[in-house]
């Protein structure tokens, strides 16, 4: 069973920064959707940022102009460049590959998760 992998969280003050990444324990195709996203104490899970196999981006807007979502298809690896961090943005982050269709290992559609990484800001 292929799992995700999150590297790169940990506690920062406001202002400064962290590159989470993301990478499969195995072998994984057919991704057209690669994403993070975050659940602060007692807020929902929410969806930060995503980007498809085309390189199409889509952000949160409370990250937007601060966050930089990228992948590696060949290697089926995400990151996220957080910039400029605030307390806000405090939460466990959890990666996410999206696949359907044909080259994916359920025709109707399968999701990636990995178990998370702690991102914490201090003000």
């Amino acid at each position: 069973q292929v799992q995700l992998v999150e590297s790169g969280g940990g506690s920062v003050q406001a202002g400064e920064s962290l590159r989470l990444s993301c990478a499969p324990s195995g072998s994984i195709s057919g991704i057209e959707i690669m994403g993070w996203y975050r659940q602060a104490p007692g807020k929902q899970h929410e969806l930060v940022a995503i980007i498809t196999s085309s390189g199409s981006t889509n952000y949160a807007d409370s990250v937007q102009g601060r966050f930089t979502i990228s992948g590696d298809n060949a290697e089926s690896t995400v990151y996220l460049q957080m910039n400029n961090l605030k307390p806000e943005d405090t939460a466990v982050y959890y990666c996410n590959m999206h696949c359907s269709g044909y080259d994916c290992e359920t025709f109707d559609g399968h999701d990636y998760w990995g178990q998370g990484t702690q991102v914490t800001v201090s003000s």
